[in-house]
């Protein structure tokens, strides 16, 4: 790969670039995962790693550069490069623009009606509607929303979900509808992007199938980040680490940079000193040429000449001190500019790796005397400027973009971040807080600024930095408002976080009903993060100040969000008091949509205690009072819940209407998180009914719906159904896989109690293959979470399912001893909380336990002991009216 690179004449060093050597191995890896995708029609990922200036880009570039050369089946490629502080999901937007051929300055309504008319070719006008409403988001495009996309507005995950499961299938529709080569998508400088990036990101590359090769370049602190990016056993995904050049390698290198000073002039000397110190980085080899430049020791012969030459002045090496590490070379180039050129530098560097003319002009008009009279000639200032921003783009520190965020403007980028960095550092405190006062009054006056989360927050932090606390809260608060909006919940979390913790600093307070909202959006975002404890607390400083205000409504909502988190967590006692406290203060305040929100949470509160008497009641009260009030998606949601009453009650006639009723509802209004849910039931109904492979069917199609939403949560859920419903079918090997899967998808989100139901299940799957040891284990850990999390009828069921296991494995004496333990522990549990109908399962399952021992045979007191358990069972079922032989024992775990 010693091939010279062709330059264009005349445009100097800043145009030159190392040549690509010492990296054919890493090239044939790139080239065999396009093959793959190509040959094989599946996807492939290759992540390329390496430290600043090692050569990812450069690589991947010539990589491209030489696969659209093949001819036939050329790959379309679409690239995209993350920028630090840039805006939520930034690196993916740009990956659209070029997909779409969207340029800067282009119309909106022309860039509307391109994307359409793409988006209907590739996908052959199916739901155009809905693709294109979630790619305008990322594309800051409004287009008109659907029934489907107003269902989900209300629920920031379930938007979240949806917008994942669309951008993949527009991505696999547009690879397989490509017609010649393969899709390739580049992802540059990922140690930049978001976190909502990334996720979105790793979702695609964990879920595609099509035909799509991923590219993503990015400095190795990103793993860090994303400490599961490479599955394991994925053979799909390779990671490409560039190792610094040889010493040959780089002396290749530095020869080709020296082109200029002509074949017939030694640079030994030259190339000697820059491969000692560069360290084999490709870009600190450039940046020495570049230093040899700056200092005297090349110099340009001619500016105009058509054939650059360089004359070289060896005398001099010996007075530059030629830097160490990237560092020093960094400040090799800052000592080579003039006083004025270096504050001007310092001044972009306070606004960020991307900064305007006009916030340029802002601080260079700090303490300046006005003009009696604004003319053009008091615009002088700003010609000075724009000649000086002009000379150091052509010296390679900075760029200055085609067009800007801010119309009117003039942006620009700084080439090399070390540098930004470097003039951020020797800007002294006190000058640069005043520079960010001028920045943030400056900010405050764009439009645009308040419509988009990265530039609120910006404008926050050049707030917090000026030292104004106070009007950087609001701001931060007004950029978490944005993002919570846009469904940018980690950056949403983080801006609530720094805004809330500012106005407690500075001890103000802005509107109270304001600071309430954000605290309830702040737990909002938390739970839907799943950091449980931190919601938790946002939600009882919520009740705490509301109780100060005397605002029931907002204390009732702080309550009842406290009771979900507690009864998610599986503890029901605590969830009961605030649920109770929380459908008081609605009822004082006459908030009907809060009653009938609280009575259904109640309501699925006893459900999941066994009370089904109570279920019921507070179920159909809380739909009654939801049809009065005419939400459908709440109307739904009741259905659902009275569905579980009835059918754990074994009324299945009565549960399949309520399960149907709300699958139409959530079919007709969009609802796709839903629909998933309400199949799901569906099945657990043919379970209980013993109509396996009908159940197995719906179980199929919910799967497939949750994995178009990308709820993971359901996904485990159904995998976990999956699961146990080919062990009834006897297919014991399918169902650990399928359960396997459940459990570690389960343990990566920390969803514990699906955890313990994929846990359970696969001890159940161990029992049926005769491996005892397993089932026991598995059954056991799975009692142990229950009572992590503290759910009664969990622990229970578990319980029931660890004797019978035990019992199984054992072979009498003291296994039938601990079987017997178990199984009285989960009827004692039952009897407490009043759950017959599980206390019923559980009686007989103990009476069943008896019959099977060998005292049996010959012990009086085994055989009444048994009569009388599986009497009182049969007795049970009987007055619940349910068969004791046509109830699943397993319809609580199955349906959620």
């Amino acid at each position: 790969m010693a091939d010279r690179p062709s330059f264009a004449p005349g445009f100097g060093v800043s145009e030159r670039r190392a040549t690509l050597v010492g990296r054919q191995a890493d090239m044939n890896e790139l080239e065999d995962a396009l093959r793959a995708v190509r040959d094989k029609g599946t996807p492939r990922i290759v992540t390329v790693l390496g430290a600043t200036g090692i050569g990812k880009t450069r690589l991947v570039r010539d990589f491209l550069v030489k696969m659209r050369g093949l001819g036939e089946k050329t790959p379309r490629v679409f690239r995209g490069s993350a920028r630090d502080h840039g805006p939520s999901y930034g690196v993916f937007a740009r990956v659209l623009r070029a997909r779409f051929g969207i340029v800067e300055g282009m119309d909106a309504e022309v860039a509307k009606a391109q994307i359409r008319a793409q988006c209907a070719e590739v996908l052959e006008d199916r739901k155009v509607g809905d693709v294109i409403y979630f790619l305008g988001q990322i594309l800051e495009l409004a287009f008109q929303d659907s029934p489907l996309i107003r269902a989900v507005l209300a629920d920031p995950q379930e938007a979240l979900r949806l917008r994942r499961a669309v951008i993949k299938r527009f991505f696999e529709a547009d690879a397989l509808a490509g017609g010649g080569g393969p899709l390739v998508l580049v992802f540059d400088d990922l140690h930049w992007a978001r976190d909502d990036s990334l996720e979105l990101l790793a979702y695609l590359i964990e879920n595609v199938t099509a035909p799509i090769l991923f590219v993503c370049i990015a400095r190795p602190e990103v793993m860090a980040r994303r400490d599961a990016w490479v599955k394991a056993d994925d053979g799909r995904h390779q990671i490409i680490e560039l190792s610094p050049l040889s010493e040959t390698d780089a002396s290749a290198v530095m020869q080709d940079l020296l082109a200029p000073c002509g074949d017939d002039v030694d640079v030994d000397e030259l190339i000697d000193a820059a491969c000692t110190l560069a360290g084999g980085n490709p870009a600190l080899l450039e940046q020495m040429v570049r230093i040899f430049l700056d200092m005297g020791v090349l110099e340009v012969e001619d500016e105009l000449a058509e054939q650059e030459r360089w004359r070289v002045h060896a005398d001099k090496l010996g007075t530059v001190r030629l830097p160490l590490t990237i560092e020093d070379a960094v400040q090799a180039r800052i000592a080579s500019l003039a006083p004025e050129e270096r504050e001007l530098l310092e001044r972009a560097a306070v606004m960020g790796g991307v900064f305007w003319l006009g916030g340029l002009v802002a601080i260079a008009r700090l303490g300046t005397q006005s003009p009696e009279i604004w003319s053009k000639g008091a615009l002088l200032d700003t010609v000075t400027l724009r000649e000086r921003l002009e000379e150091l783009a052509q010296r390679d520190y900075i760029l200055k973009l085609p067009d800007s965020t801010f119309a009117g403007d003039e942006e620009y980028v700084f080439k090399h971040n070390l540098e930004r960095e470097a003039f951020a550092k020797i800007t002294p405190t006190a000058i640069a807080r005043r520079y960010h006062a001028a920045v943030g009054d400056w900010l405050s006056f764009k439009e645009y600024v308040r419509t988009h989360e990265e530039y609120v927050a910006m404008l926050a932090r050049h707030r917090e930095k000026a030292g104004s606390k106070w009007q950087a809260a609001s701001a931060y608060l007004e950029a978490a408002d944005v993002a919570r909006s846009r469904y940018a919940n980690a950056k949403a979390a983080e801006y609530y976080a720094t805004g809330l913790a500012l106005l407690g600093e500075v001890g103000a307070e802005v509107d109270p009903n304001a600071r309430l909202l954000a605290l309830h959006h702040y737990g909002d975002v938390l739970q839907a993060l799943g950091r449980t404890e931190d919601a938790l607390k946002a939600f009882r400083e919520m009740l705490g100040r509301s109780y100060k205000l005397d605002q029931r409504t907002k204390g009732g909502a702080a309550h009842g969000r406290i009771g979900r988190l507690y009864r998610d967590t599986g503890d029901l006692e605590e969830a009961s008091r605030h649920l109770d406290a929380a459908l008081l203060l609605f009822e004082e305040a006459k908030d009907e949509r809060g009653i009938a929100s609280t009575v259904d949470d109640i309501g699925k509160l006893h459900w999941l205690r066994g009370d089904y008497h109570k279920a019921l009641e507070y179920t159909q009260r809380a739909l009654a009072m939801r049809r009065k009030i005419g939400d459908r998606r709440s109307i739904a949601l009741s259905l659902n819940n009275l569905g579980l009453v009835y059918q754990d009650s074994g009324q299945y006639v009565q549960a399949l209407d309520a399960f149907e009723q709300a699958l139409r509802i959530r079919r007709e209004i969009g609802d796709l998180v839903g629909v998933s849910i309400s199949l799901n039931n569906l099945g657990t109904v043919a379970q209980d009914q013993r109509d396996d492979k009908r159940a197995l069917k719906l179980f199929q199609e919910a799967y497939e719906v949750a994995l178009e939403t990308g709820d993971r949560n359901r996904i485990a859920l159904v995998l976990t159904n999956l699961g146990e419903t080919h062990n009834r079918l006897g297919d014991a090997s399918a169902a650990v896989n399928f359960l396997k899967q459940a459990e570690e998808l389960a343990d990566e989100l920390g969803d514990k109690m699906g955890l313990a139901e994929a846990v359970r299940g696969l001890g159940k799957a161990y029992l049926a293959q005769r491996e005892y040891t397993k089932a026991r284990e598995c059954t056991a850990r799975a009692v142990e979470i229950f009572g992590e999390v503290q759910s009664k009828v969990h622990m229970g069921v578990a319980l029931r399912s660890l004797g019978e296991v035990t019992a199984a494995a054992s072979a009498g004496g003291e296994g039938i001893k601990n079987a017997r333990g178990y199984l009285l522990k989960a009827i004692k549990i039952f009897e407490e909380i009043g759950n017959e109908v599980e206390l019923a399962r559980s009686c007989r399952a103990y009476a069943d336990l008896l019959r099977n021992t060998a005292e049996y045979a010959t012990d009086p007191n085994i055989i009444r002991e048994a009569a009388t358990y599986a009497k009182r069972a049969e007795e049970i079922f009987a007055r619940l009216k349910i068969s004791a032989f046509g109830l699943e024992p397993d319809a609580f775990f199955a349906a959620r």
